[in-house]
C-alpha cells in the first residue's frame, strides 16, 4: 500500500480546508504543502498563515510540508510552530544543509530533504543517515502539470538499494507527474509516498483517485 501525499497546490483554494478533508477522509496520509518564493523557483505559493490556518482547522493531519525556497532555514521555525509535521527542503538551496537539518531537528520536527531532476542523487550521501524522508522530483519544481520524467526510476532504485546497505529509515517520496501510469512504475522502483496533485484534485472522484493511489 502506497502513501499518499496529495499536493494541495491543486486543489480549489476557495474551499481548501473542505478539499484537505475530502482528501483526508478518502484515505490521504499526508498533506503535501507546496512553500514557493519566485527566487528559488520563480513561481510564489502560500506560505506560513495558510499553513496555520489549515492546522487549526485540521489538527491531526499530517503535513508534508516542501520548501522549494532559497532560504530554508530562515523560515524553519515559523513553519514547524504553525504545524509543519514534516520540513523538508532542497538541497540545491543556498543554506548550509547539516545547519538546517539540525535546526529543524531541535525544532523537534521530522527533516527530509529534496533533490532536482538534474541531481545526482548521491550528492545525499553525507547526509541519509539523518533523514525521515528522500524527495525525488519527477519534474522541474515550481509549476504543476508537468510531464513526468522517468530518470527519477533510476534514483529511487539507488536510494531504496542505499537505505538497505545502510539500515537506514528514510522513507522515498516522489512527486511531479505522479498518475495512475506513472505511479505503479514509482512504486515498483521504491516509492514510498506518492505525491499527486492534478492527478487527484483534477480528477472527476478525487476521492476515488487518492482510493486508487493507495491500493498500489
Amino acid at each position: 500500500m502506497a502513501i499518499v501525499s496529495p499536493s494541495i497546490l491543486s486543489a480549489d483554494f476557495g474551499k481548501l480546508g473542505a478539499d484537505c478533508r475530502m482528501v483526508l477522509d478518502a484515505g490521504a496520509q499526508m498533506l503535501h504543502y507546496d512553500v514557493m518564493d519566485g527566487h528559488f523557483v520563480p513561481n510564489i505559493s502560500f506560505g506560513v498563515p495558510v499553513l496555520k490556518s489549515l492546522h487549526k482547522n485540521l489538527p491531526d493531519a499530517f503535513y508534508d510540508v516542501h520548501l522549494m525556497i532559497s532560504h530554508p532555514l530562515q523560515y524553519a521555525e515559523a513553519f514547524i510552530k504553525a504545524g509543519a509535521t514534516l520540513y523538508n527542503f532542497h538541497l540545491e538551496c543556498e543554506d548550509d544543509i547539516q545547519t538546517t537539518i539540525d535546526a529543524v531537528r531541535a525544532l523537534g520536527c521530522k527533516v527530509g530533504l529534496t533533490i532536482k531532476p538534474g541531481t545526482d542523487p548521491q550528492a545525499l550521501a553525507p547526509y541519509l543517515d539523518q533523514l525521515d524522508l528522500v524527495l525525488v522530483m519527477s519534474v522541474e519544481p515550481g509549476f504543476g502539470g508537468q510531464k513526468f520524467m522517468p530518470s527519477a526510476l533510476d534514483k529511487l532504485r539507488w536510494l531504496k538499494a542505499e537505505r538497505a546497505a545502510r539500515g537506514a529509515h528514510y522513507l522515498l517520496e516522489v512527486d511531479g507527474g505522479v498518475d495512475s501510469t506513472t505511479a505503479p512504475q514509482c512504486v515498483e522502483a521504491g516509492a514510498d509516498i506518492l505525491v499527486a496533485g492534478s492527478a487527484v484534485f483534477g480528477a472527476a472522484d478525487p476521492a476515488a483517485a487518492v482510493q486508487q493511489l493507495a491500493s498500489l
